[in-house]
């Protein structure tokens, strides 16, 4: 790749464990064409997952294949239906196409709105390619194992009164009301938190699940998905540069890492 040259849509680090870490709003990279009709405010990706490749840089020590977009949000929601269904029916919610950020600062200059082509251009471009990916490295795990965990690493600031009330739980579990995963695993990941200590946690509140989530969460069919929503005050300071806390992340990585492995051996079990 030269320096005026693309990154690809998203890189793959294959592990040989049964874990797919899926991280699908890490990205950063806005194309010139799509950035010449923003604002100056999309350029500092406010609503990125900021971090979570080095957060979760237990991945590869225990298996994982960890699946990684590299575009931003604002080019196109990677965890929103194709469709742009609501997933939160009556709650204000960004679309598969972000028109603002989570503080409602326009992303595109007057006029300039994507419109029905742009989406469609954007579905076959970028969000496809993503989808493709991700159903190959669960077929290839399910032809391996028995049971496979997909987990859903997000993350968001602590206040986004747009989105919820007050501040966020530290760590927000998500398998779609249960349906997304073995029954009671989102209980036994909260206890593990709060045996741990120091943090809070719920199931299923706000953050119940995405798209991926609610897609491909298959427990019948032996694919269980769990979406970890992480509050950005637990590991990372929330305002611009958005600075990684070393201190903080590595309390944090490594109860991610128990999480981790407290699904797997559950799911391992029955």
């Amino acid at each position: 790749m030269t320096a005026s040259s693309p990154p690809p849509l998203f890189t793959v680090k294959r592990g040989n464990n049964p874990l797919l870490i899926s991280m699908p709003h890490v990205g950063t990279y806005i194309p010139p064409e799509i950035a010449a009709t923003m604002t100056p405010e999309a350029a500092f990706v406010a609503d990125c997952d900021w971090h979570l490749e080095q957060l979760y840089g237990f991945a590869e020590r225990i298996g994982a294949t960890v699946l990684a977009a590299t575009h931003a949000r604002y080019v196109i929601d990677l965890n929103r239906p194709p469709d742009d269904a609501s997933l939160y029916p009556g709650l204000d919610i960004t679309g598969l196409i972000p028109l603002e950020t989570f503080d409602r600062v326009p992303l595109y200059l007057e006029g300039q709105q994507p419109v029905e082509a742009d989406h469609a251009k954007r579905r076959t471009a970028y969000w496809r390619p993503y989808h493709d990916a991700l159903e190959r490295e669960l077929a290839v795990l399910k032809m391996q194992n028995h049971e496979v965990l997909l987990w859903e690493a997000h993350s968001i600031r602590s206040q986004v009164p747009r989105l919820f009330e007050g501040t966020l739980p530290d760590f927000n579990i998500g398998t779609a009301d249960g349906a997304s995963a073995l029954p009671g695993l989102a209980a036994d990941l909260e206890a593990v938190i709060d045996w741990h200590g120091g943090y809070s946690a719920v199931e299923n509140q706000r953050f119940k699940g995405g798209y991926i989530t609610r897609q491909y969460g298959r427990p019948e069919q032996g694919v269980h998905a769990v979406q970890l929503e992480l509050s950005q005050a637990t590991y990372m300071d929330e305002t611009r540069p958005y600075r990684y806390d070393e201190t903080r992340a590595a309390e944090v990585s490594t109860l991610l890492e128990a999480l981790v492995q407290t699904a797997m051996a559950r799911i391992a079990t029955g």
